[in-house]
């Protein structure tokens, strides 16, 4: 769902031309911190050999950087700022502000595009060295600890399906492979009382693993994959011994 705004035009009405500038980000960091006047320095248009140049003096006020780990108490922002300027071209660019008073406004029509740069000085260098080693500086370092922290960061309790895996397998561990004609007996004599098994029911009748289990069972049984009996286990046709309509519909379902 958009949401429409009205926007002011008054700068249509005044003609208004403005500069689309792009500056370090240093510089707009500082800018940030200029006093209620809004003052951040002076632009200056002159002519050196007919040629029309543009610079940028920072507030000496400003020129202070932020406290930086390692970094010389002396530490400036550059000063002088020189304004490289560029076509606009065929493109028509506009610049909008917004406020929670006025919305959105259009303050007015780039007629002139440039790139402000600062003078490469020692003072310059020396800053673009300390912001390198901030940048590549790891965010976590490792740190060693004089005792074990025992007040916080304690193991949650263990996941519902850990404990029954851990019993799963706690229970399967314990049953051993018992002689193949031994576990026959046992599920002839099952199938003896009942036609139809699931096979968690064979495991608890016989205490052998499922793998070894289903193994046996793949050679003497069928398994049943749907209808009313589905998902459950019977002897194929030349080991079943049932007395006729009596047994033959018995299950253990689960």
């Amino acid at each position: 769902m958009s949401v429409k705004h009205e926007v002011n035009l008054a700068g249509v009405k005044l003609n208004k031309g403005v500069w689309l500038v792009k500056v370090p980000k240093y510089l707009s960091q500082q800018w940030k911190k200029a006093s209620d006047k809004g003052e951040v320095g002076k632009l200056t248009i002159g002519k050196k050999q007919g040629k029309t140049e543009v610079c940028f003096s920072l507030s000496e006020e400003l020129t202070a950087l932020g406290a930086v780990e390692e970094s010389d108490a002396s530490l400036r922002a550059p000063v002088d700022h020189a304004l490289t300027m560029h076509a606009v071209g065929g493109q028509t660019l506009a610049v909008f502000s917004q406020s929670n008073a006025d919305g959105i406004s259009l303050e007015g029509m780039v007629v002139h595009r440039a790139e402000c740069k600062p003078a490469v000085t020692d003072n310059y260098m020396k800053m673009k060295r300390v912001q390198v080693r901030e940048a590549v500086k790891p965010r976590r370092v490792p740190q060693q600890l004089e005792k074990a922290v025992t007040t916080v960061f304690k193991p949650v309790a263990n996941h519902s399906f850990n404990l029954e895996y851990e019993k799963k397998k706690k229970t399967e561990g314990k049953m051993v492979r018992a002689e193949r004609q031994v576990v026959l007996d046992m599920l002839f004599s099952a199938f003896e009382r009942h036609q139809y098994y699931n096979m968690k029911s064979l495991v608890e009748i016989t205490k052998q693993p499922v793998s070894y289990l289903k193994e046996i069972m793949r050679e003497i049984g069928t398994y049943i994959s749907k209808g009313p009996h589905k998902n459950t286990w019977q002897l194929k046709p030349e080991y079943q011994h049932y007395q006729a309509g009596k047994d033959e519909e018995e299950e253990l379902s689960d």
